[in-house]
């Protein structure tokens, strides 16, 4: 079957235990390819060139392509700290789990932010998987709570990460 229409009369024929077989053997599949095919030393170091704004705050993730077949999201996240019960933060949740505790991080390297405020930076990478949402939820924590300000909302289609929604998020309705 080379034909891509066969293919799929052949995934519309599969009854619903293998079609959801073949869907994690596809997925499991372009994860071999994200991570045998890149050079993740190289795309962190210059995600942390460039994936972080002025404020010290994470960049929106991206995709980069790794060899041939392969594709990888960065997802820059960092916390600045104004005191110790005051800082702005900005992070990627990966199917409603942060990034660090997602089943598809490859690797997440973090560093202590450069000048006179506190706090980290860090860069994690997932696979390019299709139908994965990626949430960039940026807050803020003051004495008495943390607070959600603005999520951006991603999903990863054909290879390509793809904006399905904004919104502020008011103080009063997210802690």
């Amino acid at each position: 079957m080379q034909d891509p229409e066969q293919i799929v009369e052949w995934l519309r024929s599969l009854p619903t235990e293998q079609l959801h077989h073949v869907s994690e053997a596809v997925r499991q599949i372009q994860m071999e390819r994200a991570i045998g095919a890149g050079d993740l030393d190289a795309l962190i170091a210059r995600a942390f060139e460039v994936g972080f704004g002025r404020d010290g705050l994470g960049m929106q993730p991206w995709v980069e392509q790794v060899g041939v077949d392969g594709a990888v999201v960065i997802c820059p996240g960092g916390l600045v700290s104004k005191s110790r019960s005051s800082h702005r933060c900005r992070f990627v949740s990966v199917d409603d789990v942060w990034v660090w505790d997602s089943g598809l991080l490859m690797r997440e390297d973090k560093r202590s932010s450069p000048g006179v405020e506190d706090g980290f930076r860090a860069i994690a990478v997932i696979p390019a998987v299709d139908g994965t949402e990626l949430d960039v939820v940026t807050g803020r924590a003051r004495t008495g709570g943390h607070s959600v300000e603005h999520v951006v909302s991603y999903e990863i289609r054909e290879g390509e990460l793809v904006e399905v929604s904004q919104r502020d998020v008011a103080t009063k309705n997210m802690r």
